[in-house]
């Protein structure tokens, strides 16, 4: 009996041994930065497509997008609200940074779909909303129109102030509008950061944005 149950702790401590290192090598697979270290986040990048320095493909589970997602971010899904996909043409994601520092960034991306009509409409209302503003950024690549603009935006009790004189602070938060110019599928992007940054650095998290919105590529139909 001894003789079996011997036998028995072998084989299982043999299984689990065995198990780990085949766990480890799935493991040694995957690129060494933040995105691929939470399994959820990894299910949606391509970890054979490093797109560009800092960045790797990520195709959206309704299968209608892809678009370049930064290594250093990990898609939140602590709670239901986090992440949801409503069908084909509905889905909705937080990410955020792993910062050293102390600073944090955050990421909101939604995936609609909206009248091309109205876009003016949507567009105008966005902006205003967010910042204010009429007079945004206009970018265009060979698939998608591109709006988008920024600002400092804080709070006084409850009264929300927004600055857009950058001589006076530089942008904490963007917000981008992207139009598939064959269909009716829109993203909304947004971007907060709590970090303040010196103006240089402030240029560089601008062409950091504008990476990531030119990336993003909608499915041909």
């Amino acid at each position: 009996m001894k003789n079996r149950m011997k036998t028995v702790i072998r084989v299982i401590v043999g299984v689990a041994i065995l198990i780990g290192r085949i766990w480890l090598i799935n493991e040694t697979r995957y690129p060494n930065v933040p995105a691929f270290d939470d399994h959820f986040t990894r299910k949606f990048l391509n970890k054979d497509k490093k797109v560009d320095g800092g960045f790797y493909e990520f195709k959206s589970k309704t299968g209608q997008y892809t678009m370049w997602f930064p290594e250093e971010y990990q898609i939140i899904h602590k709670d239901a609200s986090d992440y949801v996909k409503d069908g084909t043409y509905y889905e909705f994601l937080k990410a955020s940074n792993n910062s050293h520092d102390g600073y944090k960034g955050y990421i909101d991306i939604e995936l609609f779909e909206k009248k091309t009509n109205k876009e003016k409409i949507y567009v105008e209302g966005l902006f205003k909303n967010r910042f204010y503003i009429n007079d945004l950024q206009k970018l265009q690549t060979d698939t998608t129109r591109i709006y988008y603009d920024s600002a400092y935006i804080y709070f006084k009790g409850t009264d929300k102030r927004v600055i857009t004189d950058f001589n006076k602070r530089t942008p904490s938060t963007y917000a981008g509008y992207i139009a598939d110019k064959n269909s009716e599928r829109v993203i909304e992007f947004y971007f907060d950061s709590t970090e303040h940054l010196s103006e240089k650095s402030a240029e560089e998290r601008e062409e950091w944005i504008i990476k990531i919105l030119k990336s993003i590529t909608f499915k041909t139909e």
